[in-house]
Order: C-alpha cells, then structure tokens, then sequence
C-alpha cells in the first residue's frame, strides 16, 4: 500500500498560479502512475493529470492542459502539480492517487481545497 499527503492547496485569483506537493511512501514506485483528480462541489471526481514514475511520460486533461504541469522528483518521493493561469472552474478538491501501470488508481490522499476567485 502506498501513503499519500498532499499539500499546498489554498485560495487565489484568476490568473494566479499554485503548486501543489503529494508525498508519497509505502513501497517501491517502480511500475506506478501518479495522478491528480479533482472534484468540484456538486460534480464528479475528473482527472487532471498523471505521470509513469519510472519514465516521467505524462498526460492531461485537455481543460488543464498547457496550464497544468506534473512532474515528479524521484529523490524526494513527491508528486507535483504545478497549476498556472488558473480559472473559477479549477476550484475544487484535489486529489493524490496512485497505481499500477493498467490497473485502476488503489491509493488516494485526503484532498488539498484550491479555490480560484474572480
């Protein structure tokens, strides 16, 4: 099992930018992706972006991409998200997951709050 703390949430405008930091530890991530999905009030839980821990190929959801980066640094064992010119429609509950490449997403975080201001 894989444990899951993400940080960095909080309140900002329109336009403005936020990193967010997932730690992770448990096991070895060697064969894991690495995503962030959020959930707004009201609405289901979307994804937003994933990385292979292994080869740092990514991937995004088309309404965050060139916006959004992930990355992961290997040494830190944390997972980053970082989000740019941010809109009203990214705030929500974002969350850490993780997973065997192939297999649905096992482990989640407890969710970090973004709230983005007009």
């Amino acid at each position: 099992q894989v444990q899951l703390v993400e940080s960095g949430g909080g309140l900002v405008q329109a336009g403005g930018s936020l990193r967010l930091s997932c730690a992770v530890s448990g096991r070895t991530f060697s064969g894991y992706v690495m995503g962030w999905f959020r959930q707004a009030p009201g609405k289901e839980r979307e994804f937003v972006a994933a990385v292979r821990w292994s080869s740092g190929i990514t991937s995004y959801a088309d309404s965050v991409k060139g916006r959004f980066t992930i990355s992961r640094d290997n040494a830190r064992n944390t997972v980053y998200l970082q989000m740019n010119s941010l809109k009203p429609e990214d705030t929500a509950v974002y969350y850490c997951a993780a997973g065997l490449s192939g297999s649905p997403y096992e482990d989640w975080g407890q969710g970090t709050q973004v709230t983005v201001s007009s």
